[in-house]
């Protein structure tokens, strides 16, 4: 063994619990944000769901340049991708993977709020997306996954 060679650092406890806090955070954000879109009146399903996204894709086309079937393209699928994701990262299913469509979803998001001039929430969202790309760089310290990537 030559002189220059040195072993691998050993991992560190704050990495893991830095990503673990992150993970947490971003899973339970995304499961909220699409269950949040099935409620109408108290009540959650999959017909409160459809309803909810038609207002929400009008609304998106009626302030913006986006095409009606772009808008309920993207709104009838995006509550799913929220609920599919957040339970992936919560469990650490293919972490690096899901954090990495979770980026993406946000940056969407975002666009469709650029797209209708909402500059509060495209700041928003690029907090998530930071704490995204964040939880990318960590996602090497990742110890605790159902799933590892």
């Amino acid at each position: 063994m030559s002189e220059n060679s040195s072993p691998a650092p050993a991992p560190r406890c704050e990495y893991t619990q830095a990503f673990l806090v992150l993970r947490l955070f971003l899973g339970l954000r995304a499961l909220l944000a699409g269950l949040e879109k099935f409620e109408s009146k108290g009540a959650y399903s999959v017909t409160a769901y459809s309803d909810n996204m038609k207002r929400m894709a009008s609304g998106i086309t009626g302030a913006s340049f986006i095409p009606l079937w772009a808008s309920n393209l993207f709104a009838q699928t995006i509550g799913y991708v929220l609920v599919v994701l957040g339970v992936a990262i919560l469990l650490g299913i293919k972490s690096r993977c899901s954090l990495f469509l979770m980026g993406l979803t946000y940056v969407a998001l975002s666009f469709g709020l650029m797209a209708v001039q909402e500059g509060d929430g495209v700041a928003w969202l690029g907090m998530h997306v930071a704490l995204v790309a964040g939880a990318l760089v960590l996602v090497q310290h990742n110890r605790f996954a159902l799933w590892r990537d």
